[in-house]
């Protein structure tokens, strides 16, 4: 305990440019509270002991460059810190495969590579990079609808001994083949889909759940979510959106005490709006019955820089992933995806699932 987490990176975009730039924000104004997180230290490590020693990206422009570069790269956003104050480092991006992580709509505005090699020849030199590198934990940022690239990194570590931080819908650690892969090796896991600080679906879940326990009847409710950064545009392509939908959707249904109807109930990105860059809005109602059957309905705005929503939670997830990893604790990290994910293999109440996690830190 009290080295340095050696942290991989899938997809160096604007949730990993937001992370990377918060926590030199920090360290450059170290008056600041550090905020948006669970808690100062988990374990022996603050926000501070995250060493970030490799990236993966399939754009041309990120590619064989120093991270602290690769991050200011378009079509990224974020710019906390000023280019020229961000620290350099020895860090580097390395080629990863493409297969379907690069949709339709975001193609012209990521410019991958025109790669030369096979997935396997890449495989090859992931693996060394990654054993050379030290990575213990391999966090991904994959855009939604990346099934095939995120089973790639998924065996990718259990074939290095890494753990996994799974940012994205697509299940790893909510599937019972993957969560027995990696309790077999003896690898935390903590997914699906993170669950933003104070985003869309967490406010969602924390009212209808609130409707429900004080003895409202829950009739129809939506969610609707719109942005204008690269995450947004992607999911224009709606093949893109089923388990995003699946993720949000049973999110919000595993707090009530009866499931909606599937026709009562949507919960979901709507549309990209390219002026609002990385600012998300969130509109969302609820309609039920009270007492004699009266009618009631709420209506909530929502607007979050979409980027520092994520960007704790991860911080968060790392912590709590590096944990299990020193005390040989392997498969999904249950109250971790219970409090930090949209979609883990357990639901639970948002208030039990953080309390769990204050056992697991103090076990």
């Amino acid at each position: 305990m009290g080295d340095k987490i050696k942290v991989g990176l899938v997809g160096i975009g604007n949730c990993f440019s937001g992370l990377i730039q918060g926590i030199e924000y920090y360290a450059q104004n170290p008056s600041q509270e550090v905020i948006g997180i669970i808690h100062e230290k988990i374990g022996d490590f603050s926000v501070h002991d995250i060493d970030f020693v490799v990236g993966f990206d399939v754009g041309a422009n990120k590619i064989g460059k120093p991270i602290n570069e690769a991050i200011y790269e378009s079509p990224n956003m974020v710019d906390w810190i000023p280019k020229d104050k961000m620290p350099k480092t020895s860090a580097k991006v390395y080629e990863g495969p493409a297969l379907d992580g690069v949709g339709i709509w975001v193609e012209n505005k990521i410019n991958p590579i025109k790669s030369t090699k096979t997935d396997e020849q890449l495989a090859g030199e992931i693996k060394n990079v990654i054993k050379e590198t030290g990575v213990e934990i391999i966090v991904s940022y994959l855009p939604v609808g990346s099934e095939k690239v995120t089973h790639f990194w998924a065996q990718m570590c259990l074939d290095t001994n890494c753990a996994f931080v799974n940012c994205i819908p697509s299940f790893i650690a909510s599937n019972d083949e993957w969560g027995k892969k990696f309790t077999e090796k003896n690898l935390p896991l903590v997914g699906d889909d993170i669950k933003g600080q104070v985003g869309a679906t967490i406010v969602h879940r924390t009212l209808v759940r609130l409707c429900d326990d004080r003895g409202t009847k829950i009739e129809r409710t939506y969610q609707i979510n719109v942005g204008g950064n690269t995450d947004f545009l992607n999911m224009k392509e709606q093949d893109r959106l089923v388990s995003k939908r699946i993720s949000k959707t049973e999110s919000v249904q595993s707090q009530l005490s009866e499931r909606l109807d599937d026709d009562q109930i949507y919960v979901g990105p709507s549309d990209f709006i390219p002026f609002l860059g990385n600012t998300k809005l969130m509109f969302m109602r609820i309609e039920g019955r009270q007492w004699a059957n009266i009618p009631y309905n709420m209506e909530v705005r929502l607007e979050v820089d979409d980027k520092a929503n994520s960007a704790g939670i991860v911080i968060d997830a790392l912590r709590l992933a590096k944990l299990a990893l020193d005390r040989g604790i392997g498969g999904p990290v249950i109250p971790a995806c219970a409090y930090l994910m949209k979609h883990p293999p357990k639901q639970m109440r948002d208030s039990d699932a953080k309390n769990e996690i204050e056992e697991f830190i103090k076990s």
